[in-house]
């Protein structure tokens, strides 16, 4: 019952144009596929080349939760403007403590802040479940990727070339890697 109540009050806060991050829900599989269809028909930071229709995306969003990881969306005067996720970064076992993250905006919303928000929001919730290590990577160029991973202490650790290949042109990836929680694993860390 309380439950039912703080959503209704969330929701009632994002019809007032208040601003807000909260988790995903299956009711944001069409915004977020939206969004994320922009940069699958207009760019290289994805290298999906098909776009994603609300039900698939809806699945995505119910496997990131299904495996304790954040989906969070950006949400300004009722609409959701961005989201962020994180996703295993491998699934072997001693992975459990990395997770692969992402940040996607509407293109109206880029240059505003909200990437930067989304992360502080992303990260909070990986260290409550005491995620280690964070990993982002990043087709390039990108400049405004760059400097978002980078604003948070993150550093370039790989660089893989023309290991992409969209629009006729090969692409590079380099990785960005972070540490959230330094005795995540409990045992020092070690």
């Amino acid at each position: 019952m309380y439950m039912a109540m703080i959503y209704s009050l969330l929701k009632a806060l994002e019809v007032e144009g208040f601003p807000m991050i909260r988790t995903a829900t299956l009711n944001d599989a069409t915004p977020i596929a939206n969004i994320y269809n922009h940069y699958i028909a207009n760019t290289v930071v994805t290298f999906e080349e098909q776009s994603v229709c609300a039900d698939e995306m809806s699945k995505r969003i119910e496997q990131i939760q299904r495996s304790d990881l954040p989906c969070l969306v950006a949400v300004h005067h009722g609409e959701v403007i961005g989201f962020s996720y994180a996703s295993h970064w491998n699934g072997r076992c001693a992975y459990r403590f990395s997770a692969e993250i992402t940040v996607y905006l509407s293109p109206l919303s880029t240059g505003s802040g909200w990437g930067s928000q989304l992360y502080e929001a992303l990260f909070a919730e990986l260290k409550q479940r005491s995620v280690h290590t964070v990993i982002g990577g990043i087709a390039l160029p990108n400049a405004p990727s760059i400097a978002l991973h980078e604003k948070f202490g993150m550093e370039k650790v790989a660089h893989f070339k023309e290991v992409g290949f969209k629009f006729g042109e090969w692409v590079d990836v380099g990785y960005w890697q972070g540490k959230l929680n330094p005795l995540a694993a409990g045992n020092g860390g070690k």
